[in-house]
């Protein structure tokens, strides 16, 4: 702090650091709805198919699975895209691809509220590992801690699909219910609140159809 009377620069910086960490958050992991509810009790979980949908490294714990999941019909234009992705991979299956999206979906969340960026760093595209891993070193900079806990996924849809040479794009619309705040390093809420929000996300997943490696990669996350 410099002289009496001087500009408080220091204050300032913190503010701003303050405001990203606040933006980026709500960029990355999704917006509130402003519509809260108790907790839902959970259903025993279901056996996901195997080798379908996005392959993750990890053990998720057993937890109810999403309440619904939309797949386009096959004579859509969606439909149409997913055929011919699996004309190239006979294994990509789109129920199959929903069940591996959303356990992707737990366990980012789950990573990202620890700070655990060797679960993440398997999961996410570079670009947006890099947004992840700064959001996450800026939240420790600041001594805070990230809580995110999913109550519930009331549902998952594929929202859209692309398909360019073998580099095929799956984005999904997921709505959970989930309890999500920041503290500051006293314990304070920061950011979110102790209730159940409901989330809305549209996650997008990319691969390579034609690589050996059978790993869909979170390529975009936006709220909407």
């Amino acid at each position: 702090m410099g002289a009496t009377g001087s500009f408080p620069v220091d204050l300032v910086l913190l503010g701003l650091v303050a405001a990203f960490l606040v933006l980026r958050l709500r960029g990355i992991l999704g917006r509130r709805t402003g519509f809260e509810r108790p907790a839902m009790p959970q259903q025993p979980p279901q056996a996901q198919p195997v080798g379908t949908g996005p392959i993750i490294e990890g053990k998720a714990e057993p937890i109810a699975p999403a309440r619904s999941a939309a797949v386009p019909d096959p004579n859509s234009s969606m439909g149409k895209v997913l055929a011919a992705m699996r004309a190239i991979d006979r294994n990509l299956d789109p129920a199959g691809f929903l069940g591996g999206a959303e356990k992707a979906f737990r366990m980012i969340v789950a990573a990202f509220a620890s700070g655990d960026r060797v679960a993440l760093r398997g999961l996410l595209a570079d670009d947006t590992y890099g947004a992840f891993e700064h959001a996450i070193a800026v939240r420790e900079t600041a001594g805070q801690s990230q809580t995110s806990e999913i109550r519930a996924i009331e549902s998952m849809a594929i929202e859209g699909a692309e398909l360019r040479g073998s580099a095929a794009t799956i984005t999904v619309r997921i709505v959970s219910d989930q309890v999500s705040l920041t503290r500051d390093k006293d314990g304070r809420i920061v950011v979110g609140a102790e209730g159940v929000t409901e989330i809305t996300d549209l996650w997008s997943f990319e691969r390579d159809l034609r690589q050996p490696d059978p790993t869909w990669r979170l390529v975009a996350a936006r709220s909407t």
